[in-house]
């Protein structure tokens, strides 16, 4: 027999709603049942009821940050399909998901062919991060450097700059696909120079770090670049099959019907009027 859930007071709901606590209500007679059931003290009961908007407010705060930092809701660690023939340091990637390397300000950069999931590792991280109350930042890298080569123009460089130097994890998606320019191997090697060993940053790339050389306008600000960056960062190696065919949407089986209804044909008034008369 089920318990009836207990009505709460409206005053009270107004002075929570006055309090900004709001959505306490809709949770709280479930939690008085419990306590009624446990036989909770008055302080255990209030203590349970605050640690549930705690609770809210902690997940809301850290989706406000996974989506200021332009992250896919669809890539975090608990979505992965483990069936994947995908191989990779699952000890290391323990190590990762622990968020030392964040704490002690070491880069992460992750290896691997076309397509077996380089950068959903490199997101879900950024979720976990968003969750722990880090501010992260997920760009592509020719939009970084091409908002960087804008920036110029209109005298935001320094603000551009500013942002990504000093967001917690700098996650930068596709490195080193295609030659840069002078000015943007400067700006690859200002941003490693002011970031290491001051915050993290996650790389994901096709080329392994020794083909990064030829990638820079500069040999000298390349081997700089490339030496400080790969001296400060974990290598993690990802090898198999294709990820993306598991990410391509399906329609629900739900959705999904055998025969999609005939529209009606729609019958001008005018003609109506003929049928009767007719």
């Amino acid at each position: 027999m089920s318990t009836s859930l207990p009505v709460i007071n409206p005053e009270l709901v107004s002075v929570l709603k006055r309090l900004r606590l709001g959505r306490i209500v809709d949770t709280l007679p479930e939690r008085l049942v419990l306590a009624d059931k446990q036989d909770m003290t008055l302080d255990e009961l209030l203590l349970l009821v605050l640690s549930d908007e705690v609770t809210r407010r902690d997940s809301a705060a850290a989706g406000v940050r996974a989506r200021t930092a332009g992250l896919d809701p669809s890539m975090r660690l608990e979505l992965w399909d483990k069936t994947a023939k995908v191989t990779y340091n699952k000890r290391l990637l323990a190590e990762f998901t622990s968020l030392r390397f964040i704490e002690t300000h070491r880069h992460i950069v992750i290896l691997g062919p076309v397509g077996v999931g380089k950068t959903f590792i490199a997101e879900a991280l950024g979720h976990l991060a968003c969750i722990h109350g880090y501010n992260v930042c997920f760009t592509r890298a020719d939009n970084m450097l091409r908002r960087l080569r804008q920036s110029r123009f209109d005298n935001s460089r320094d603000a551009e700059m500013l942002a990504l130097t000093t967001v917690d994890l700098l996650i930068i998606d596709d490195f080193a696909l295609e030659p840069m320019t002078k000015e943007e191997s400067r700006d690859v090697y200002q941003l490693t120079l002011e970031r290491t060993g001051h915050a993290s940053m996650i790389v994901t790339s096709n080329r392994d770090t020794s083909e990064w050389l030829a990638m820079f306008d500069d040999v000298l600000l390349a081997q700089t670049t490339v030496d400080r960056f790969k001296n400060a960062a974990y290598d993690f190696v990802m090898e198999g099959e294709s990820y993306r065919p598991r990410l391509k949407p399906k329609l629900d089986a739900v959705a999904q019907s055998p025969q999609a209804p005939t529209p009606k044909k729609k019958v001008h008034p005018r003609s109506r009027s003929r049928r009767r008369n007719g």
